[in-house]
C-alpha cells in the first residue's frame, strides 16, 4: 500500500494525533534475528518529523534493526473507546555518546518529584555512561482510529456489509 507523504502529514498533524504523539509510551514492532515478530513498550519523543526512541547500545534489537529496519509502532489509550496512532517506517540508527536529549525529555510525563526525577537522571547517566543509540522513524504509513470519525478498515467493512444486508 503506497501512501503520499501529504497523506501520513495529514495523519499525524490532526489534533488528536498530536496527542497521542505527545505521550510516553509506543510499542516497536520488529522482525528479531531468529524471524519472529517482537512488540515491545519503549519510551518516545516526537521532534514533528519523526519519532526518537532510545535504547542501550548493547539492546538485542540492534542488529535485528540493521538486519530488517522495517518497523511499526503503536502509541494508544487505555479508555474506552480507545484512541489509536498507528505508524509504519524505517528505522534509522544513530549511535551517540552520552545520553540524547530526546531520552530525558522523553519522561517529561511521568509522575516524579524534582528530587526522583534528579535521582533518575543520575543514575541514567550512570548506567549509559557509553552512550546510547537513538532509534529514528521517519513515518512512511500513519492511520489514526478513534471510533467515532475512524474505525479499522475490518469494521468499517462489516457496517458496510451490515447496511447492505439491512437494505437487502
Amino acid at each position: 500500500m503506497t501512501v503520499e507523504p501529504n497523506e501520513v502529514i495529514e495523519v499525524l498533524n490532526r489534533p488528536l494525533s498530536r496527542e497521542m504523539l505527545a505521550r510516553d509510551v509506543t510499542r516497536l514492532a520488529y522482525v528479531a534475528m531468529d524471524g519472529t515478530p517482537r512488540n515491545i513498550p519503549i519510551i518516545f519523543a516526537w521532534n514533528g518529523a519523526e519519532i526518537v526512541m532510545c535504547t542501550p547500545k548493547n539492546s538485542p534489537k540492534l542488529p535485528s534493526l540493521r538486519a530488517n529496519p522495517m518497523v511499526a509502532l503503536t502509541i494508544d489509550t487505555e479508555a474506552h473507546p480507545p484512541k489509536i496512532l498507528l505508524i509504519r517506517g524505517r528505522a534509522e540508527l544513530d549511535y551517540v555518546d552520552g545520553i540524547p536529549q530526546e531520552y530525558l525529555q522523553t519522561t517529561s510525563t511521568y509522575q516524579m518529584t524534582p528530587e526522583q526525577r534528579v535521582v533518575w537522571e543520575a543514575e541514567i547517566r550512570s548506567l549509559y555512561h557509553d552512550g546510547m543509540v537513538r532509534i529514528v522513524v521517519t513515518p512512511t504509513w500513519a492511520k489514526l482510529i478513534d471510533f467515532e470519525q475512524t474505525l479499522p478498515s475490518a469494521v468499517e467493512e462489516l457496517i458496510q456489509q451490515r447496511q447492505e444486508r439491512q437494505r437487502a
